[in-house]
């Protein structure tokens, strides 16, 4: 429906269909108070040469039958048709800009139905090369092993990467582990990771000004470390040191795979983005973080890792892609999370036309992440 220079209008998709680069058209029928009967929309796509703009042509299709005075009077498009394919035209602009521009057609996603997951984490960050993330890595596992073998329970699944913030120069993330158990002994007092309460902000007062709160904060004392079985200001249990505890929340999620060095996880993640917008999935990539599992053999070359990377999605997410509905993209193959209690990673069985793209040997490990 338009606003009131528009009127209200019903819009009804007859047809269309693109096809992988993006070729195609969509009819739409149009209901409308306007003159004329048998309305129509038509929307072409024309992806250019290199795949990175497409041409969209909007056209308006109307009978007037054998009222001469709407033909001669609408012979020329003006008026509320006019009006609304302009405004539609200057949205739709608008939302290609939002969209990555990326190719998607390199990765074969599918939607997957994810578990409520016990993990062990550690935030860090790192400058964006893969020597330094590599590092960060390491360190937090370390922490997150000697912390499973103080709290007696083992690691049940591979090791994730949570993204918090892609910078231009540092990446912020998480690395979490899974573990075996959602209760766990911290500090002598038994945790329900699924049972751990939210913790919610302080509100700040509306009617004091910035400089008010801003001195109000400044005169309070910093706040107390946490210690191991509190709760950290996010709410997640702290089991010692940087070592926190949550319960990652399951649902519906966007996932493909990644074969190669985590140079490409990143353009994965921007291909998972795209996909979504364009089909029109509802995600917050802010709560409901990306994330990466390591899938693959510790012993593996390092340009041959193997990951999974998920886009958490919300709302009335279907349970298949079109690909996934058209036959063309196989179920996620399912993990045995023995493997890893056994201190070792699990292969991830896939096509080869399931790839991202052709793993590239790095010159050189430390290449921006």
């Amino acid at each position: 429906s338009g606003g009131d220079k528009i009127g209200t209008s019903t819009l009804t998709n007859e047809s269309g269909h693109l096809d992988p680069t993006g070729q195609g058209q969509i009819v739409w029928g149009l209901a409308s108070d306007w003159r004329g009967r048998n309305k129509k929309f038509t929307l072409d796509l024309t992806p250019t040469n290199n795949q990175r703009l497409t041409h969209v042509t909007w056209s308006y299709d109307v009978d007037y039958g054998w009222n001469l005075l709407d033909r001669y009077s609408q012979f020329f498009l003006r008026g509320d048709p006019d009006t609304l394919i302009q405004y539609s035209l200057n949205n739709v602009q608008n939302t290609l800009a939002s969209i990555p521009n990326v190719d998607y057609t390199k990765i074969a996603p599918r939607i997957v139905e994810t578990q409520p997951t016990p993990v062990l984490f550690v935030s860090t960050q790192a400058p964006r090369t893969l020597d330094d993330v590599d590092t960060a890595t390491a360190k937090a596992m370390g922490e997150i092993d000697a912390a499973m073998k103080k709290l007696g329970v083992h690691q049940a699944g591979p090791r994730i990467t949570l993204t918090t913030d892609y910078g231009d120069e540092n990446y912020v993330f998480d690395v979490a582990v899974p573990i075996d158990s959602a209760t766990i002994s911290v500090n002598g007092q038994s945790q329900d990771l699924s049972q751990v309460p939210e913790v919610t902000a302080k509100p700040v007062d509306a009617n004091a000004t910035q400089d008010q709160n801003a001195n109000q904060n400044a005169n309070q004392p910093p706040p107390p470390l946490p210690t191991a079985g509190s709760l950290d200001a996010k709410g997640h249990l702290v089991v010692d040191g940087d070592v926190r505890a949550m319960m990652m929340e399951g649902g519906r999620a966007l996932e493909a795979d990644w074969d190669g060095t985590g140079a490409g996880i990143p353009l994965t993640r921007l291909a998972l983005k795209a996909y979504a917008l364009t089909h029109g999935y509802t995600f917050d990539d802010t709560t409901h973080r990306f994330y990466d599992e390591l899938v693959s053999l510790p012993n593996v070359a390092y340009d041959q890792q193997q990951f999974r990377v998920f886009l958490p999605l919300q709302g009335d997410a279907p349970a298949q892609t079109p690909e996934q509905a058209a036959g063309k993209v196989p179920a996620l193959p399912p993990l045995d999370p023995s493997i890893w209690a056994q201190g070792a990673a699990a292969p991830l069985p896939a096509a080869a036309d399931q790839k991202a793209a052709p793993a590239k040997k790095p010159a050189k490990k430390a290449k921006r992440h």
